[in-house]
């Protein structure tokens, strides 16, 4: 049985990359963020990264006090990042890798290699009243220490998922993973490199109940503007979870 309508939230960091093209005040991405809210987003989420290449500090401060539906902190899980969020207060942090060299999120967390760091950040942000995800990747090991680590949620990377669609393996994976979490009283979402074309098998999965898209959405934006872009990705997973 497929679960609750499923929830949409936008990933507006590539509005702040346009943005630091050219180092100015425009496109704003609270702007935007509102903007998607009109459309009907359920959330906004943002990625605050150590190198600042898009969104910057005052942009999470002026997004938590202007976000009106939920605002999901993506960071690193350093000392910094997890200071930063302890005093903004997001109602969500979802814990993600960083590199600095790569181009965009190339991978779930490793949360086996550094339990104990992991737990750490964890309880950090819990204390501060601050609801916990995980970005992982679809595996059995990935689940199972996510309830160890005593998260209520997890995102699943989609991105192996959407490099090719059409694979058998990558969507099982996403499926297998979806169910025990769900089994385990953990809340899943999804996300990373999902398109109006490819969304419709992951959306389908009844356990997942967020998606965050990020890049599809504001590339189509440029083309039709962001409330047909939102409302085009809605109707996507609407189809897909009523087929």
């Amino acid at each position: 049985m497929l679960a609750k309508q499923q929830r949409l939230y936008i990933n507006i960091d590539h509005v702040a990359t346009l943005r630091q093209a050219r180092r100015g005040r425009q496109p704003d991405p609270v702007e935007a963020a509102l903007a998607c809210e009109a459309a009907g987003a359920d959330g906004i989420t943002a990625h605050l990264r150590e190198d600042r290449r898009h969104i910057q500090d005052d942009d999470v401060e002026r997004l938590k006090k202007s976000v009106r539906t939920y605002f999901n902190l993506e960071m690193a899980c350093v000392a910094e990042m997890l200071e930063i969020a302890r005093k903004i207060k997001p109602q969500q942090v979802t814990l993600v890798p960083e590199r600095r060299k790569e181009i965009t999120t190339e991978g779930g967390l490793d949360i086996l290699s550094e339990p104990a760091r992991i737990q750490n950040a964890v309880d950090a942000l819990s204390e501060a009243g601050i609801r916990v995800s995980l970005f992982i990747d679809p595996t059995r090991a990935a689940i199972e220490q996510s309830r160890k680590l005593g998260v209520p949620a997890i995102e699943l990377h989609t991105g192996t998922y959407s490099h090719d669609p059409a694979a058998a393996d990558p969507i099982e994976a996403l499926r297998d993973s979806a169910r025990r979490a769900a089994d385990l009283g953990i809340a899943v979402h999804a996300g990373h490199g999902l398109t109006v074309a490819n969304v419709g098998r992951v959306a389908k999965i009844p356990e997942i109940e967020e998606l965050n898209i990020a890049h599809s959405i504001v590339s189509r934006s440029i083309f039709v503007g962001l409330d047909r872009a939102v409302n085009e990705m809605r109707e996507a997973m609407r189809a897909a979870r009523s087929s």
